[in-house]
């Protein structure tokens, strides 16, 4: 065999392992174990950086921040609050009521 045949065969050898390695690792990568822990790492490098961005704007703005959060309770709490506020004034009203039926018992014993 000549020196270029050979020299040829080694470096086709040489291209063949190097293909190999690159198809192994690749399916290494393509594993869902493995794919299913690098988007865990992005999710949470992510929500780190979101984080500190978070704490960053409460620093400079407390009071915005404050009534934002204080609204979104308030929004939460509606049915509850409604049911309390309505609760308070139907009593108050059935006092009311009850007073007038009294009232207008004795107005009708009164004129019999």
């Amino acid at each position: 065999m000549s020196a270029s045949l050979i020299q040829a065969k080694r470096e086709a050898l040489v291209a063949r392992r190097r293909l190999d390695g690159t198809l192994d690792a690749t399916r290494a990568r393509m594993r869902p174990a493995n794919l299913a822990g690098e988007a865990w790492d992005g999710v949470k490098d992510k929500s780190a950086d979101l984080a500190d961005g978070a704490l960053e704007a409460v620093k400079q703005r407390p009071a915005a921040v404050s009534l934002a959060l204080g609204a979104l309770a308030l929004f939460l709490a509606r049915a509850p609050l409604k049911r309390v506020v309505s609760g308070m004034f139907s009593s108050a009203d059935d006092e009311g009521i009850e007073a007038d039926d009294a009232t207008l018992n004795e107005t009708e014993t009164d004129a019999a």
